[in-house]
């Protein structure tokens, strides 16, 4: 482990204790926040994709 790694949770530390090492079931609030806006990424591409398909299938249809 690197000298620069143990500085970084000292400083963490120091700063916020409570919102210092959240990988013991806490997790900060931006990480929350990013995980909510990576899943909701992959909801919103997953319905464009099948309104992609939706739409090819129709246009076809219509010819």
């Amino acid at each position: 482990m690197h000298e620069n790694v143990l500085r970084k949770w000292v400083r963490e530390l120091r700063e916020a204790p409570q919102l210092a090492f959240p990988g013991h079931g806490k997790q900060a609030v931006q990480d929350a926040e990013i995980a909510r806006l990576r899943k909701e990424v992959v909801k919103l591409k997953m319905e464009r994709d099948i309104l992609k398909k939706a739409a090819a299938y129709f246009a076809k249809e219509s010819m």
